[in-house]
C-alpha cells in the first residue's frame, strides 16, 4: 500500500459527551465491531467486577467514570480507525479540549431522555473554535425518551449546528420497533439485549412489507414522519459537514448494541482523513515526506508496576518509523525511539512504523510536555495545546516530612501530564494547584499516595482567576509586580501570572494598568 493509500484509511475521532450518556459503551461496541475485543461488559455503574476496556486507571474503575484519555486503534473494513475515548467529566474537560486537538472528527453522544447538557455545549464549543466536523449519536431510545424533533430542534438551538438525520427511530422505549436508515435505505429491527445484529432489510418506506415489519400503524407513523425529515431538513450534502457546519444525527441504543454499525459504517464512509496540522511557522500537509508530531497528553504509571510514563504522539505528517533519530524541538536534541507503542486500552503493542491520523505512545523519562513537537525536517512548533485558567485553587503542603522527595516527583510528573496546574507564590514560595473541578484535587491526592508513596494535604486559599499577562511596556510590568507581589506566581513554564482574588480586583488591575494584557489561556 502506498504512502497516500495510508493516509485515506486513516480515521482518528474522538467520542465526547456529558458523564452517563453511554461513551464509552458506544466505544466498547465500536471494538467489537472491529474484533478488538470479543466480548462486551454491559458497563454497569460498579465498573469494578466488570471493567470497560477504555477505563484502566484504579480510580476510575471503582468510581465508573473514565478520567483520562484512552486511545484505541482497530482495523474495520480495510480502514484504521483510532478511537478516542475522553473523560465526559467536567472536572476533567481540561484534558478533553488538549485530546480534540488531536481527531479529525468527532462524534457527540446525547441521551435520548435528557437531550442536549452543560458540558456537550462547552465541548461543542471546542470543536467550533477548530472548525471540526461532528457526527451526533443519540443514543438509549430503548429507554423512555423524548421525542426526535424535539430534540433535534435542541440540538440545533443549543449546539448552533444545523443538522440532518440519517437515520430515523420507529417508536422509544418499550415501544421502540428499530430505525430506518436514510443513508442506504434499510430498516433495522430492534431485539433486545442482543450482542449481534442482523443485517438490515433493504426496503422502500412506502412498501407493504414496511407493515408487515413493524405493523401498520408504525408504518404509518414512520412514513409522516420521514414525509416531515424529507420536507424539513436539506439533502445530505458532505461539504458542510466537513466545514463543521452540519451535523448528521443517528438513533439507537448503544447498550444493545444497535444503530451503532450503520453509525460506524457511514463514518467511516464521510468523516475526513487527516487534516493539514497548524504549526506556528506554517501549515503542515499530512503527506508531506517528513515526519512531524506533536504530544498532546502524558500519562503516568500506565503500568502501576514499573515508573514510567507514556508520552502520546499524535502523528502530523510523513512516516514514522522505530530506531530512527528525530529532533526533540524544544531540547534542541537528536532522539530516537526502541519501544514506541499502539494502543488497545491498557494493552500496548509495539510498533515498527505509524503514519498521519495515528496516535503512539514513547516511553518517557521526563524528557517531554505536553505541547513538544518532534520533527524530521525543519523545526516546528504545533499550536493549539493551551492551559485554561482554573476555577479551584489550594494549597499543597507536605503531609510526611520523610517523603518530600517523593512528593516534588509525584507534583512535578503529574502536572507534567496536565492533571491541573501549578504556580509557585513569588510572595511566600508556596506551591498553588489550580483544577477545573474538585475531583481532580482527590485524583491527585489518591495518585501521589498510590503511585509515589507521598502523602500531601491541602489547606484553603480564596482566589478568582489566573490570569497570564502579556506587556511591551516592562516599567509598567515591573510596577505591576512590585505593586500586586502578594498575588504574583509563577507557572510551571517560569512564566508570570496573576492570580486575582475577585472579579472586582481583576477589572480594578484592568483599569490602572492599561498596557498590560490579561490572558485566561496561556496560549495568546
Amino acid at each position: 500500500m502506498t504512502f497516500k493509500e495510508e493516509i485515506k484509511r486513516r480515521r482518528t475521532f474522538g467520542i465526547v459527551s456529558h458523564p452517563d450518556a453511554g461513551k464509552t459503551t458506544l466505544t466498547e461496541k465500536f471494538l467489537l465491531f472491529g474484533g478488538a475485543i470479543h466480548v462486551a461488559g454491559a458497563v454497569k455503574s460498579n465498573k469494578i467486577k466488570k471493567t470497560a476496556t477504555s477505563d484502566f486507571m484504579e480510580i476510575e474503575k471503582q468510581r465508573g467514570i473514565s478520567v483520562a484519555t484512552s486511545v484505541m486503534g482497530f482495523e474495520y473494513d480495510g480502514y484504521k480507525v483510532n478511537i478516542l475515548d475522553t473523560p465526559g467529566h467536567q472536572d476533567f474537560a481540561e484534558d478533553t479540549y488538549r485530546t480534540l486537538t488531536a481527531v479529525d472528527s468527532v462524534i457527540i453522544v446525547i441521551d435520548a431522555a435528557k437531550g442536549v447538557e452543560a458540558q456537550t455545549r462547552k465541548l461543542m464549543e471546542v470543536c467550533r473554535m477548530r472548525q471540526t466536523p461532528v457526527i451526533v449519536f443519540v443514543n438509549k431510545m430503548d429507554r423512555p425518551s423524548r421525542d426526535p424533533f424535539e430534540i433535534l430542534d435542541e440540538i440545533e438551538e443549543e449546539l448552533k449546528i444545523e443538522v440532518r438525520p440519517l437515520s430515523w427511530p420507529i417508536g422509544n422505549g418499550p415501544d421502540f420497533k428499530g430505525v430506518y436508515n436514510l443513508f442506504d435505505k434499510s430498516l433495522y429491527l430492534f431485539t433486545p439485549n442482543k450482542q449481534t445484529l442482523e443485517e438490515g432489510i433493504s426496503l422502500d418506506v412506502h412498501s407493504s412489507q414496511l407493515s408487515e415489519e413493524v405493523g401498520v400503524s408504525s408504518a404509518e407513523t414512520l412514513r409522516e414522519e420521514l414525509e416531515l425529515v424529507e420536507g424539513v431538513y436539506p439533502d445530505f450534502d458532505k461539504n458542510p459537514y466537513l466545514e463543521g457546519k452540519l451535523a448528521p444525527v443517528f438513533f439507537g441504543s448503544a447498550l444493545n448494541n444497535f444503530g451503532v454499525k450503520e453509525l460506524l459504517q457511514c463514518f467511516l464512509e464521510i468523516a475526513p482523513p487527516p487534516r493539514p496540522s497548524k504549526a506556528e511557522e506554517r501549515i503542515v500537509e499530512p503527506d508531506e515526506e517528513k515526519f512531524s508530531g506533536f504530544v498532546f497528553k502524558i500519562h503516568a504509571n500506565m503500568d502501576p508496576n514499573h515508573r514510567n510514563r507514556l508520552a502520546f504522539v499524535k502523528i502530523c505528517s510523513g512516516h514514522f518509523q522505530r530506531n530512527t533519530n528525530y529532533q526533540h524541538v524544544r531540547l534542541g536534541k537528536q532522539m530516537k525511539f526502541s519501544s514506541p507503542t499502539a494502543f488497545m486500552a491498557e494493552k500496548k503493542s509495539i510498533v515498527e512504523e505509524a503514519f498521519p491520523g495515528d496516535i503512539i505512545g514513547i516511553p518517557d523519562s521526563g524528557n517531554f510536555k505536553i505541547g513538544d513537537s518532534l520533527s524530521e525536517g525543519s523545526p516546528l512548533n504545533f499550536k493549539g495545546l493551551p492551559s485554561f485558567s482554573p476555577e479551584l485553587f489550594r494549597y499543597i503542603e507536605n503531609d510526611d516530612p520523610m517523603k518530600s522527595k517523593q512528593l516534588a516527583k509525584g507534583i512535578d510528573q503529574l502536572m507534567d501530564e496536565g492533571v491541573a496546574q501549578l504556580f509557585v507564590s513569588q510572595f511566600n514560595g508556596r506551591k498553588i494547584i489550580g483544577t477545573v473541578g474538585a475531583l481532580q484535587f482527590e485524583v491527585i491526592q489518591y495518585r501521589l499516595l498510590h503511585e509515589y508513596g507521598a502523602s500531601c494535604r491541602y489547606e484553603p486559599i480564596n482566589l478568582y482567576k489566573a490570569c497570564w499577562l502579556e506587556t511591551d511596556d516592562q516599567g509598567e510590568l515591573q510596577d505591576f509586580k512590585r505593586r500586586k507581589n502578594q498575588y504574583m506566581a509563577t507557572d510551571k513554564s517560569g512564566r508570570d501570572v496573576f492570580l486575582a482574588d475577585s472579579s472586582y480586583m481583576l477589572d480594578m488591575a484592568r483599569e490602572n494598568f492599561k498596557s498590560i494584557k490579561f490572558h485566561f489561556t496561556s496560549e495568546f
